[in-house]
């Protein structure tokens, strides 16, 4: 049986939530994990500041001044440059800070879904860690379950195996058994 934070749990104590609802700093009582360092705090904290509703109206405001300017500077070369040079450089930090964030959720979301997989009675440990396989490998398991999924639709029952081979056998079974009834009167 899995365990929840709550019961892991057991002294009651809510003091390590976030009010602003990031679990990521979240660490058990009996955890040894290491504190982020200096470089992951600060991006954690650029990426939470760039996704807000502020950096939107100061990101906005920019464009706005720098509109607002250009019959200032008569729509010179400079005053183009200003705003490419800008857009070009937060662009380019950007991409690091997104890339971070998207690697950093989706490898959360394998460990839960690798957590899921290995709790569950039936279900095929073969998935845990499956994003590291080639695309072919992932190919084959794709080709893997589009039969499963064919031989279940066949069968009417789509939660009834677990395996190709499993379903390919009740498939048999259940062809078998459809010849050998006499075809129903209407």
């Amino acid at each position: 049986m899995a365990t929840t934070n709550s019961d892991r749990r057991s002294d009651g104590d809510n003091s390590d939530r976030r009010s602003d609802g990031d679990n990521s700093d979240r660490r058990s009582d009996g955890d040894n994990s290491k504190k982020p360092n200096f470089m992951e705090r600060m991006s954690r904290g650029a990426t939470r500041a760039t996704g807000s509703s502020s950096a939107f109206i100061v990101a906005l405001s920019v464009i706005l001044v720098w509109l607002v300017t250009g019959p200032l500077f008569r729509y010179s070369d400079t005053w183009q440059l200003v705003i490419n040079t800008g857009t070009t450089v937060v662009t380019f930090l950007m991409v690091f800070l997104i890339q971070r964030s998207q690697n950093k959720d989706s490898q959360a979301v394998h460990l839960k879904l690798n957590e899921i997989v290995a709790s569950l009675e039936g279900a095929s440990n073969r998935l845990v860690d499956i994003e590291d396989l080639s695309e072919d490998e992932l190919k084959t398991l794709h080709k893997f379950y589009a039969e499963l999924s064919e031989l279940a639709k066949r069968d009417n029952r789509i939660t009834a195996s677990h395996s190709i081979d499993e379903a390919k056998s009740l498939h048999r079974r259940t062809r078998a058994k459809r010849k050998k009834q006499p075809p129903s009167e209407m």
